[in-house]
């Protein structure tokens, strides 16, 4: 008696596909993300960077 795991058809949903074509699916999948990933981490560095500049200038220009 074969016992099937919920697991064992996941890797074949797609079909029998080619290598390259499984990459082009991964990339077309998650490539998306990657990139929304890599903008936010940019963006959040440069806005970090802005504010420590502010953060320097206003602090310069407080009377001792």
């Amino acid at each position: 008696m074969e016992v099937m795991t919920y697991l064992s058809p996941l890797p074949l949903h797609l079909g029998a596909l080619h290598p390259v074509e499984q990459l082009l699916v991964g990339l077309v999948a998650f490539g998306p993300f990657v990139v929304l990933f890599v903008v936010v981490y940019v963006v959040r560095r440069r806005d970090i960077a802005e504010d420590e500049a502010g953060n320097e200038t206003r602090d310069a220009d407080r009377p001792v």
